[in-house]
């Protein structure tokens, strides 16, 4: 899932990237509510998290705006203000959620899967793929008896790919849901991660469950499914 993180703070701001990353969100991180408002309009992302202190616009502001301008991506406010005032002017700017500094950051992951629940996208515990199985809230994944050894990068793969089981997805919509916004298009790194996560699903199986189709993109699929294209 891609996040949208605005916040002025360099070192608190990369902290909470960094934790997002490793819980295998793909993050655009914007120093200010500009950059904030501009990623919003051009992205599509599953929820926006805005600092509320933040220059030439603030979150509440930016909060405001986005509404005005359709964008109805859950929106989950950070702030160091916490008085009940304070909660209800976010909200009335159509905050989806508003929490207080200092957090733990796992209540943060937490209040997430709630605003992404509301919108109906919410994930199964596990999702399958004839013997693959992913464990989508400890991102572990296992064919049949045998775990796979996934970095986190190819654990965001392998669950895009699973989400969309039995239909092709381009490279345009893998960048644009497993990489964030610093993804070079013209690179071969989806191709390089796919080649890994294809060995380590499909390497010593007996059948294959990820296809390619050369000018249209990736597939995994069931081998009842059908072959596909090539491996």
């Amino acid at each position: 899932m891609r996040i949208l993180l605005a916040d002025d703070d360099g070192h608190f701001g990369e902290s909470i990237a960094r934790g997002l990353r490793e819980a295998s969100y793909v993050v655009d991180h914007a120093p200010d509510g500009a950059r904030a408002f501009f990623l919003a309009t051009v992205h599509q992302y599953d929820a926006i998290i805005l600092d509320v202190v933040m220059p030439v616009h603030n979150g509440i502001e930016v909060c405001g705006e986005l509404r005005r301008a359709g964008i109805h991506t859950p929106i989950l406010l950070l702030s160091a203000r916490d008085t009940v005032a304070d909660k209800i002017t976010g909200l009335d700017a159509g905050a989806d959620d508003y929490l207080a500094e200092p957090f733990d950051f796992r209540e943060l992951l937490a209040r997430l899967r709630a605003l992404v629940r509301r919108r109906g996208n919410v994930l199964p515990q596990e999702l399958s793929i004839a013997d693959l199985v992913l464990d989508t809230r400890r991102h572990v994944a296992r064919r049949g008896a045998r775990e796979i050894e996934l970095t986190t990068k190819e654990y965001a793969l392998l669950e895009y790919l699973v989400r969309n089981a039995g239909g092709f997805v381009s490279r345009a919509e893998i960048s644009a849901h497993v990489w964030d916004d610093n993804h070079d298009a013209g690179s071969n790194l989806i191709e390089v991660y796919m080649s890994r996560v294809r060995r380590k699903v499909d390497g010593g199986e007996r059948m294959g469950l990820i296809s390619t189709r050369r000018g249209v993109g990736y597939m995994i699929a069931a081998p009842s499914f059908g072959t596909f294209g090539t491996r």
